[in-house]
């Protein structure tokens, strides 16, 4: 699937989100703490959202950022091959996402795989949904995953399984790329 695509149904998803819950482009800068200008440029698709921008209005609109990805993709089949699985890079970070297993209407999992470049950190300030339960394993490098406060560092094989309910961070860790599995369950 093209970027340029993917960007364009992902700004009209969003200005069609705002308009569902009858809130100003300055009530919604207020709820998520993003400028008003920057919202209006990205539901023009004039700009790219970043990881920690659509953690933001994910968090707003109550949505994992899969589900606001899968709302602008065609219903998912049951075997999704590698070469059609959704992909979003958030350059400007150096964080890529690729859906695995896009999230289904009336299933809580699905199955993320991350991509984080050395040096990148990426933070959220709050889950989308609360409680979200994750399990994060990593396939190769290392990463620091901070939940809640709390420091985990992993490396490649380990597993670190938990609930959302607060601000969380995730920065690679050396030289080399940190790739992982992200297992999502919504509560």
């Amino acid at each position: 699937m093209r970027q340029d695509s993917l960007d364009e149904r992902l700004a009209h998803r969003l200005a069609a989100l705002r308009t569902e819950h009858g809130w100003s482009l300055d009530e919604l800068a207020v709820r998520s703490g993003v400028s008003r200008s920057t919202l209006s440029r990205l539901e023009r698709a004039e700009i790219s959202p970043t990881a920690a921008l659509l953690g933001r209005l994910c968090a707003v609109y109550e949505r994992t950022m899969s589900r606001l990805l899968a709302e602008v993709e065609s219903e998912p089949p049951g075997v999704v091959r590698a070469a059609e699985q959704a992909v979003w890079r958030d350059r400007a970070s150096g964080f890529t996402r690729r859906s695995v297993s896009p999230p289904h209407a009336g299933l809580r999992g699905e199955v993320v795989e991350g991509l984080l470049l050395p040096d990148a950190d990426i933070s959220y300030d709050a889950p989308p949904v609360a409680g979200l339960e994750q399990h994060l394993w990593v396939l190769d490098g290392a990463v620091e995953i901070t939940i809640d406060g709390q420091a985990h560092r992993l490396e490649t094989g380990d597993c670190l399984r938990f609930r959302l309910w607060g601000g969380s961070r995730f920065r690679c860790l050396g030289t080399t790329p940190a790739r992982y599995a992200l297992l999502v369950v919504l509560p």
